[in-house]
């Protein structure tokens, strides 16, 4: 399979390193060390034909929400890297003299025009930094809570109860059955799109067991077998794509309307005209950004 968009981040998150917080002040300190802006979730982008990432020097500091600090991402080539919060300001662009050189990003637009490493830690960034704002105080007692460790987790100022930042894991599945697939389509999409279908894996449950009971909520099959792929970090805000193949027994399709607007078959020569792009085949497929895609794509695949 093709990368899939936010995977292959290349930063070492130095788990060791950042236990000491004399080390992350020294990185922090040097001229090389590189921190990237985030802004309302956004993060910096040279504003050119081609975008890329744009690092700050230790400076910006100065400007950041001192309630989340500077988020140690990790280590790249000797280099520290750190994502600073510069949401309490209402222009930032304008403080870091950077207007008309640079601007904010939507993250989830900018997936298909960055380099993969790129979009990889954009995402990384983004997560992180919108765990610290949700959690600023302990869902224990609810007194302020504390960055710690660079960023990698938050302790509590009064009953020291120690947060981590989670990842809520969702099954996304491809249902086939005789060389077809089915697939679901939800009311908020565009004309003719259908995708794969998903939900959240419950408490207690494993990821076969969440694909078997999502599908038979949403469409009413049974499966025969489910198979891991492959999976994506969807940082919005802090989700993992773990993305499967099950085989349906035989039996009809019963869409729960309160989950789906449609579920249809459709057959392989409709789903490759359909990620080539046609028009005419009945069928809008998501965009490479989106693990879906190359879900289908890996269906296709293996059929040729």
């Amino acid at each position: 399979m093709s990368p899939i968009p936010f995977s292959g981040c290349p930063i070492d998150r130095a788990d060791h390193e950042r236990r000491d917080p004399d080390w992350i002040e020294r990185q922090a300190a040097r001229e090389d060390a590189r921190f990237l802006p985030v802004w309302r979730l956004q993060v910096l982008v040279k504003d050119g034909a081609t975008p890329a990432l744009a690092w700050a020097r230790g400076v910006v500091r100065e400007h950041m929400n001192p309630r989340v600090g500077a988020v140690l991402l990790g280590v790249y080539e000797g280099v520290a890297h750190f994502a600073v919060d510069l949401s309490l300001h209402e222009d930032p662009l304008e403080r870091l003299g950077v207007s008309g050189a640079a601007r904010f990003g939507d993250v989830r637009a900018l997936a298909m025009q960055l380099a993969e490493a790129e979009i990889a830690t954009a995402g990384f960034a983004r997560a992180r930094v919108d765990w610290h704002a949700r959690h600023c105080f302990c869902a224990a007692c609810g007194a302020p809570t504390a960055s710690r460790a660079g960023g990698a987790q938050r302790v509590c100022t009064e009953c020291r109860a120690e947060h981590f930042p989670r990842t809520d894991p969702v099954v996304i599945s491809v249902v086939e059955r005789g060389g077809r697939c089915l697939l679901g389509r939800q009311r908020a999409f565009p004309p003719e799109m259908f995708s794969a279908l998903a939900g959240f894996i419950d408490a207690a449950e494993s990821i076969e067991e969440a694909v078997a009971r999502e599908v038979k909520e949403e469409v009413g099959l049974s499966l025969e077998r489910v198979r891991y792929v492959a999976s994506q970090p969807w940082p919005f805000p802090s989700s993992l794509m773990i993305g499967c193949i099950a085989e349906a027994l035989p039996g009809e399709v019963e869409v729960d309307s309160g989950e789906l607007e449609d579920a249809q078959w459709f057959t392989r020569d409709q789903v490759r005209r359909a990620l080539a792009g046609e028009r005419g085949v009945g069928l809008v497929l998501p965009p490479p950004m989106a693990i879906a895609n190359h879900l289908l794509r890996r269906w296709i695949a293996e059929a040729d």
